[in-house]
């Protein structure tokens, strides 16, 4: 590369080079024209510049290639960055050069145009709505989700262990489950870490696993995925209440890692950002009696002893300005593995997350069984193969201790954060029960 050629820079990093010639790779994502000078928009993934071409500054094929450009096609922009506020982002570019990359076809063009369109013509071209401001926007608040996922517990000593995708058996029962063919044998798509999650948390104390997870319930709600990510930390030595002051800590931390590093793409998204800064520790607590009294106060038809639809969750967060923690539900609701309450056995040492304003659980968790005989029993009153879990049975045989955890779904967060009224915007390419492509 010629050391005097302008250096290429991202948009998002213009600000450093400001009364400097630059190179731009990009992208075409708008093009007005007005007289003898062309207002073309560029984006490189990072940022939108607007590009200024003087039809008398510049070589005859510049500005004709330059009018030439229609939307996404892909170039090479050389010119002289400066500050403009009335331009999108506050800097422009006085193009100097232009070379086309790939020209789209005018008689082929971009198919998303910037007019309305219908939600299935967008999920059918997802590859290509991605490109858009608004998806960008949101693929960066997903990003800064995990990582800031990722830097909470490894700043807290957590470790890292990856978990299966492939199970042999089922947490819960196989009737939402994927199945699959694994050479001779069944095998399923797993719909959760957190068994493998205690057997690494007897390993190393505190562990956190996050991968993909499948659900293959037959639902069409805004809040459901069939493929989905989760993030699933395990303590040793902890019980309930060791891991709602963690999952509220979470939960807050990721807010406002959101809000210091993705401020400008909420903005974008029109998201309401004081509702966000409302999201501080402590968040109110409820036991599952005190909901259930709630959500009959506010016309819910719940009884003791069922579980909350989705209804009753936004009942539920409607009364509360940032999440709610709702814990102790009935044992007869939860997974087999649940501990019981010792003082009241009827109920489990389980939690649950609810974000506001309708979006819902994003944490479920508690405390797991650490009583060996209690373990088996409820594996046998839930008709599971107890030799599918003679291994996790071992961990209550050498060893055993409390422990607890939780999962997270980061779709239901972004979803949350960004403001999104379904969850299908939340992952670049959704699986949805009538989706599966792109």
């Amino acid at each position: 590369m010629d050391p005097n050629s302008p250096p290429k820079v991202e948009i998002r990093n213009v600000h450093q080079h400001v009364d400097q010639e630059v190179v731009i790779e990009g992208w075409l994502y708008n093009l007005r024209e007005s007289g003898k000078i062309l207002f073309p928009i560029f984006r490189d993934g990072t940022g939108l510049i607007q590009g200024v071409v003087v039809k008398s500054a510049v070589a005859p094929e510049v500005f004709a290639n330059g009018r030439e450009l229609t939307q996404e096609s892909s170039l090479r922009v050389t010119g002289k960055v400066r500050a403009e506020p009335r331009a999108p982002g506050g800097f422009e570019l006085g193009v100097t050069a232009l070379e086309v990359v790939q020209l789209v076809p005018a008689d082929h063009a971009y198919p998303i145009t910037p007019k309305d369109h219908g939600v299935e013509f967008l999920m059918d071209h997802r590859h290509l709505w991605l490109r858009s401001t608004r998806q960008r926007a949101i693929l960066g608040v997903r990003h800064e989700i995990i990582k800031a996922c990722r830097d909470f517990f490894d700043d807290r000593g957590f470790t890292l262990v990856d978990t299966p995708i492939l199970t042999p058996s089922a947490c819960e029962g196989t009737t939402t489950l994927f199945e699959v063919d694994y050479f001779d044998e069944k095998a399923y798509l797993t719909q959760s870490g957190q068994l493998y999650n205690e057997a690494a948390a007897m390993a190393v104390g505190k562990t956190y696993c996050f991968g993909p997870t499948f659900r293959a319930e037959k639902s069409k709600t805004r809040r459901h995925l069939t493929e989905f990510w989760m993030i699933e930390p395990e303590v040793a030595y902890a019980g309930l209440d060791d891991i709602m002051p963690l999952a509220e800590e979470l939960v807050a931390f990721v807010v406002r890692r959101v809000l210091d590093h993705r401020r400008a793409e909420i903005e974008t998204l029109g998201r309401d950002i004081a509702k966000l800064e409302a999201c501080t520790a402590p968040f109110p607590r409820l036991t599952y009696d005190e909901a259930v009294e709630i959500l009959i106060e506010k016309g819910s038809e719940i009884t003791w002893g069922g579980d909350f639809g989705g209804t009753d969750e936004t009942l539920l967060s409607e009364k509360f300005d940032r999440p709610v923690i709702v814990h102790r539900y009935p044992s007869q609701v939860k997974a087999f593995y649940m501990a019981p309450d010792t003082a009241r056995p009827e109920v489990a040492l389980c939690v649950d997350v609810l974000a506001p304003e309708g979006y819902g659980e994003i944490i479920g968790g508690g405390e797991r069984l650490a009583d060996y005989d209690l373990l088996l029993s409820r594996i046998e009153e839930a008709k599971l193969p107890r030799e599918a879990f003679e291994w996790y049975l071992d961990l209550r045989r050498y060893g055993t201790v409390p422990h607890a955890g939780f999962g997270m779904g980061i779709e239901r967060v972004v979803a949350w954060i960004c403001g999104l009224e379904h969850v299908r915007e939340t992952i670049p390419f959704p699986r949805m029960l009538n989706r599966l492509t792109p």
